[in-house]
C-alpha cells in the first residue's frame, strides 16, 4: 500500500518513523491545553490558547475591539510562510541535532515557570519555542534554519497587554505633536493634559477633542509591527534592509495616528467637534493604516533600490 505525503509516495514501512513526532506533537497540544493557564483559570479555562484566542476580542469595529484583535491572521500567516517553502523543506537534509535538546528543555522549563508564576504569557512563549526547537531537534539545523521566522513570527499573536503602560505616554506624545502641527496650519488650540481644546480654552470650548487610550496607537502600532515583518521577510533583498524596514514601522504607525488625530481637528474646527468624532473618527484608522502601508512599500523600494549603480550610470 502507498500513500502519498507531500506530492511524496509514503510506503507502509515509513508509518512507525511518523509515530514518535506525532505523539510528541499530540503531548505537547495536550500540555499546553489542560495545564496552559493557570491565571484566573475560572474565567478563561486552563487552556493557554483558548484564553490567548480569547483575549484578542475578535469582534466590533476595525476588525475587533481590543488592541490585538489581528492576532488569528498571525497563525495563518505563519502557516502561510511555511507552506510557501514546503519543496525546500522536503529537499533539505535531515539529522537529527542533540544540542537542540537545550531549546526543548529551556521551553518546557519556561511554560513551568508561566505555569508556577501565573503568567499564561510565558507559557504562551514557551510553546512557540517547542514549535521550533522540536523540527530542530528531529530534523537538524537547515530545517530550523527556515522555520525560524514563520515560528518567531507567532510572538505578535501573543497578547501583550503590558504594552498598556505605554499608553499614556504615547497619548501625551500624540497630542503634543498634533497640537503643534494644528498650530502650523494656523488653528489656535492648546494641550490640556492628553486633550487639544481652542478658544476660549476652558469648560465652554466648542473644540475639544480628547486623546483616549484607544487614540494612543498601541492597537495600529502592534497591528503595523506584524505587517511590516512579513513584508521585510517576503520582499528586503537583505538582512539589514529588512530590520531597517522593520524598525521603521514604530514612526510610520505613530505618524498615522498623529494624522489621525490632526485630520480630526481640522474637521472639528471646520464644521463641528460631534460631527468630527462620529463616523469620521471610528473610520479614520481603517484610511491612516492603508496610508501607512503605502509608506511602508514606498520605503521598501527605496531600501532595496542599488543606489550605487545608479550612481555610476
Amino acid at each position: 500500500m502507498k500513500l502519498f505525503f507531500a506530492g511524496e509516495p509514503l510506503e507502509q514501512k515509513d508509518w512507525p518513523s511518523l509515530f514518535w513526532p506525532a505523539l510528541v506533537i499530540g503531548c505537547g497540544f495536550a500540555l499546553f491545553h489542560i495545564l496552559g493557564n493557570t491565571a484566573d483559570a475560572g474565567r478563561w479555562g486552563n487552556s493557554a490558547v483558548v484564553w490567548m484566542v480569547q483575549r484578542w476580542q475578535d469582534s466590533g469595529i476595525a476588525m475587533g475591539s481590543g488592541d490585538y484583535s489581528h492576532g488569528f491572521l498571525v497563525p495563518l500567516a505563519s502557516a502561510y510562510l511555511i507552506w510557501r517553502q514546503r519543496d525546500a523543506l522536503i529537499l533539505l537534509p535531515k539529522k537529527r541535532c542533540a544540542w537542540a535538546l537545550l531549546f526543548v528543555v529551556g521551553s518546557l522549563l519556561l511554560h513551568y515557570l508561566g505555569v508556577k508564576m501565573q503568567q499564561t504569557r510565558l507559557s504562551l512563549v514557551a510553546m512557540i519555542g517547542l514549535i521550533w526547537s522540536i523540527p530542530f531537534y528531529l530534523m537538524g539545523w537547515q530545517v530550523a534554519r527556515r522555520l525560524l521566522f514563520p515560528c518567531a513570527f507567532l510572538i505578535f499573536a501573543v497578547p501583550l497587554n503590558f504594552l498598556e503602560q505605554l499608553t499614556n505616554p504615547l497619548r501625551h506624545l500624540n497630542s503634543e505633536v498634533s497640537v503643534w502641527i494644528l498650530n502650523g496650519l494656523g488653528m489656535e488650540v492648546q494641550k490640556q493634559g492628553t486633550a487639544i481644546i481652542g478658544p476660549p480654552f476652558d469648560q465652554t470650548a466648542k473644540i475639544r477633542l480628547d486623546v483616549a487610550d484607544p487614540c494612543s496607537g498601541i492597537r495600529s502600532l502592534t497591528a503595523m509591527m506584524a505587517l511590516t515583518a512579513v513584508y521585510s521577510y517576503l520582499a528586503m533583498k537583505s538582512a539589514w534592509r529588512a530590520w531597517a524596514l522593520f524598525f521603521c514601522s514604530i514612526p510610520l504607525a505613530m505618524a498615522g495616528n498623529i494624522f489621525r488625530i490632526v485630520s480630526i481637528g481640522i474637521l472639528s474646527f471646520a464644521f463641528d467637534s460631534d460631527l468630527a468624532a462620529g463616523l469620521p473618527h471610528d473610520y479614520a484608522g481603517f484610511l491612516v493604516f492603508g496610508m501607512a502601508i503605502f509608506l511602508m512599500v514606498m520605503l521598501g523600494i527605496l531600501l532595496n533600490r542599488d543606489w550605487s549603480q545608479r550612481r555610476r550610470i
